[in-house]
Parts: structure tokens; sequence; C-alpha cells
């Protein structure tokens, strides 16, 4: 892990469900940034218009990643209870379960905190709960949550970001 802003060293914990409002699409790989911003902006907006509090921070989700095309993505804003949503915004639960897990800080170090996690869990045995698919790795949950708020004017070489990601079960 040299070289990587790793905040907290990676460990394994277990989480509850959580419900959440979301929205998921498709989203080309190299203009992620670009729809955190613009999803965040708006899930955060519709649920200002419908008087759905936050429980959380938010987090983007991860179902489908194919570096080198697109990711199946979905961003999300935890609540204490989901609320019935539309064609755009809709609720979903992270499932509970043993996550693998560890916080990154730097705005450019996502690709370093995932990888640093992911070869962790390679050196001690650790199984995502993922499969193939046609348009890439799926995964059961992976998940990064923005422990520091982006839009709140923090200098981005002090934001912090936790990545998760459900272990297989056993």
């Amino acid at each position: 892990m040299e070289n990587v802003k790793v905040t907290t060293e990676p460990t394994i914990v277990e989480r509850n469900e959580q419900p959440y409002m979301g929205i998921r699409t498709w989203i080309p790989s190299k203009d992620l940034s670009t729809w955190q911003i613009k999803l965040t902006k708006e899930l955060t907006k519709w649920m200002d218009a419908h008087g759905v509090k936050a429980a959380g921070p938010v987090f983007h989700r991860f179902y489908v990643i194919n570096m080198g095309t697109e990711f199946d993505f979905e961003i999300g804003i935890p609540v204490e209870k989901a609320v019935a949503g539309d064609d755009r915004v809709k609720p979903n639960v992270i499932p509970a379960g043993q996550y693998a897990a560890l916080v990154y800080t730097g705005r450019n170090n996502a690709y370093k905190g995932n990888k640093a996690l992911v070869e962790w869990a390679k050196a001690n045995g650790v199984m995502w709960d993922r499969w193939d698919s046609e348009r890439g790795d799926s995964f059961r949950s992976r998940y990064e949550t923005y422990i520091t708020d982006r839009m709140a004017g923090v200098d981005k070489k002090l934001w912090q970001t936790e990545v998760a990601i459900k272990v297989a079960d056993t």
C-alpha cells in the first residue's frame, strides 16, 4: 500500500442493512466525476422537495464495473426509512453482511484506495460477493461513502472516502 493515502487499515466489518434513496444509471467510466456531481445535486434536490431527510453521507455504488468503458452506477443517500420514489429516484438497500473496508484521503485517490483494498483482500484470502457478467465485474454491494461533504468547499486533498466491498458469504 505504498504511496496510497490510506487513512485506516483495511478491515472486515459487519454491516446492517441500510435503506437509501438513489438514482441508478449506466455511465461512461471516463465521466465518473461529472456524473457524481450531477446526480448528487439531482438526488439532493429531489429529497429536499419531498421532505426526505438524509441519515448519512452521500455514497456511490457500483453494480457493474468495466474500467475501460462503463459503470452500472448509483448515487445514494441513506435514509431512516425509504419512501416511494418515481421513475428516476428509487428506494433501495445496501445489503447486510460482512464488508472489507478502508478509508482513503484525497480527491484523486479512488483508484489507489480501491486497489489497496483489493490487494489486501487477495493477500488475506478474502473473496468478494461478485460474479462475471457480459458487461463487466458485477458486485452484490460495492460502494464508496463520501465521509467529507464534497459540496462544502473543503480542500480536495483533505476529502475522506470509505470504500466498502461485500465479502462472499461462507
